[in-house]
């Protein structure tokens, strides 16, 4: 089954480790730049395009208003594509492109939700597959709301402690400091940050942080300046963040006890450029 831009296999359930994680290198992705996505538009006659694609030119300008009252701790707001026609669909993909991050979130039905930010930060594209509900919509937001909403409702409150595993050095303190951070944070509050690659924490150690912690519903690709995963665990506002080199080797692995890391997130200044490019946009070919 395609899943986002990795693969992985019909039988295989949504796992979320912290080490090692279990995913492909973005085999299939494709690289595309603010200029490759529009590529396409340079040659069309702007009349013919909005002619067969009234609905998709209307809302183009929605979509950079929405950018240019974003704001980043403000709700986002999506917009559906679902009365689109097939070319329509395929003008607002040439314009959206396909940015830095992408992810999947784990619905509790078993189906999964596809997310896919725009070289627009800020405007993402999200798709949730089925037979009933099946929803395509394109979002303004920090983050979309299907990544926040999970990463609350679909997660456990508090870490049981448990006994400590024979050889363990580091781990039952670390626990207790995720538990801690974990019921004092509020949202909007500076993330709390535990380094690993500077915590001494050998092979049981990180299995019983693992199997404390759990899998989550929710994994997260940036590939901005370098590669960073973004996956949450099955406790509440814990995620594992780690950044990878060229040859998919961890170089900074750490847990972040807080909202949706900043890495995976959309900040005011990104919307303010957005909508000033996508204007751009509209006034160059419609």
């Amino acid at each position: 089954m395609r899943v986002g831009f990795w693969s992985k296999s019909e039988e295989e359930d949504m796992q979320t480790t912290i080490l090692p994680v279990g995913h492909d290198n973005g085999e299939g992705r494709r690289g595309v730049t603010a200029a490759g996505a529009i590529s396409a538009l340079a040659t069309a006659d702007s009349a013919e395009l909005a002619r067969q694609c009234p609905a998709a030119a209307a809302l183009l300008p929605q979509l950079a208003a929405a950018l240019g009252a974003q704001r980043a701790v403000a709700p986002s707001r999506a917009f559906t594509l679902e009365g689109l026609n097939d070319a329509e669909r395929q003008l607002i993909a040439d314009v959206l492109g396909e940015g830095e991050v992408s992810g999947i979130v784990a619905l509790p039905d078993g189906r999964v939700a596809q997310i896919q930010e725009s070289v627009l930060a800020g405007l993402w594209r999200v798709r949730v597959e089925g037979e009933v509900d099946a929803r395509d919509y394109v979002e303004v937001g920090a983050v979309p709301e299907i990544v926040l909403r999970a990463a609350l409702d679909f997660t456990a409150p508090a870490v049981a402690l448990g006994d400590a595993p024979a050889d363990a050095m580091n781990v039952m303190p670390v626990l207790a400091e995720i538990r801690e951070r974990m019921a004092a944070h509020r949202p909007g509050a500076r993330s709390h940050v535990i380094n690993f690659t500077l915590l001494p924490m050998n092979e049981t150690d990180m299995a019983h942080l693992q199997q404390s912690l759990g899998n989550g519903p929710i994994q997260l690709f940036s590939r901005g300046y370098g590669t960073c995963r973004v996956l949450a665990t099955g406790a509440r506002h814990v995620w594992s963040v780690q950044f990878t080199n060229a040859m998919d080797t961890v170089i900074l692995d750490t847990l972040e006890i807080g909202d949706v890391p900043e890495v995976a997130r959309a900040a005011d200044e990104d919307f303010e450029d957005s909508a000033e490019r996508l204007t751009e946009i509209i006034e160059a070919y419609f």
